[in-house]
């Protein structure tokens, strides 16, 4: 929301927001807003909702507009080139990553499962590929040891919208010029998914450390604690190797559940029983026993 809320506080002019139809929701199925067309109501802009934009008439529609740029944050449908050719200055995309590295749909996320030391935000031209098009303009931003994919994303949004506001302004006057992006060095984020939540605990502690921040808050990774799923929403790897099996818990105190992995030992720090919620490791002590089991 970050960019719209710059966009339509600039000099510029929003004339609409394209955003996914309202869903079902709860359990009583009721259609939600998404949060973008909440905003863009309350910002008094015009909102549109097509269900693709393949259609005749929505790509008319579209057109119709006259947009001189078209600004896509996380949109969900694709684009296609009819409607790519609809503004005279192209369609900018903000994209969380320091392109060509981690082209695709969860940039944040796998930065940080891979440990990279940076990251940060690139202004793009869209064009048919996926995150493919010509550069404009990057912003980085270090990933701290601590940083989890919510705490990145938020310390990105901001950079995203002044990162945005900066190359309008550099269209307008001529000074913003597309650069080809590199194609050493691409990767392919691939989209998260609820079955790869699962912890391998004979990977090292510090890339299971990584999955759990990276995982959190969705899918959030997750393990197997006497038949149970067990959430894991933070954790830490500590120094030091441990001979017993993978997943094996050590002990636990005030300070963490200690567990054994294939390369160190890991502290869960705050996890949660399925339909509970989620509780730092002193209380989960205080209400279960924990020595000796095997995670997974």
């Amino acid at each position: 929301m970050p960019a719209l809320d710059a966009l339509v506080t600039s000099r510029h002019r929003v004339v609409a927001v394209y955003t996914q139809p309202d869903r079902p929701a709860g359990r009583g199925q009721q259609l939600v807003m998404s949060p973008v067309k909440q905003r863009a109501l309350q910002h008094n802009v015009a909102v549109e909702q097509p269900r693709t934009l393949r259609d005749p008439a929505t790509v008319e529609r579209l057109a119709s507009l006259q947009p001189d740029v078209m600004v896509v944050v996380a949109y969900g449908l694709i684009l296609p080139a009819a409607v790519l050719a609809i503004p005279r200055l192209g369609c900018l995309n903000i994209h969380a990553s320091l392109l060509p590295r981690w082209r695709g749909a969860a940039p944040i996320q796998r930065a940080i499962e891979a440990g990279d030391a940076r990251t940060g935000i690139t202004i793009m031209q869209m064009d048919a590929g996926l995150d493919t098009g010509p550069m404009l303009l990057e912003t980085t931003t270090s990933i701290e040891p601590t940083d989890t994919g919510a705490t990145l994303h938020d310390r990105l949004a901001p950079l995203g919208a002044a990162a945005l506001l900066e190359t309008l302004d550099g269209l307008l006057d001529g000074s913003a010029k597309p650069r080809p992006q590199p194609e050493a060095g691409a990767t392919y984020a691939s989209k998260l998914r609820k079955d790869k939540a699962l912890i391998d605990w004979t990977k090292p502690a510090a890339a299971i450390d990584r999955q759990v921040r990276a995982f959190n808050p969705w899918p959030v990774a997750e393990t197997r604690w006497n038949g149970q799923q067990l959430r894991i929403w933070q954790a830490m790897a500590l120094p030091g190797e441990a001979a017993e099996q993978p997943g094996t818990v050590l002990g636990g105190d005030g300070n963490g559940i200690r567990v054994a992995t294939g390369e160190g030992v890991i502290a869960l720090l705050r996890i949660q029983l399925a339909g509970r919620r989620a509780v730092s490791a002193a209380e989960f002590i205080n209400a279960h026993r924990v020595d000796g089991a095997v995670l997974g």
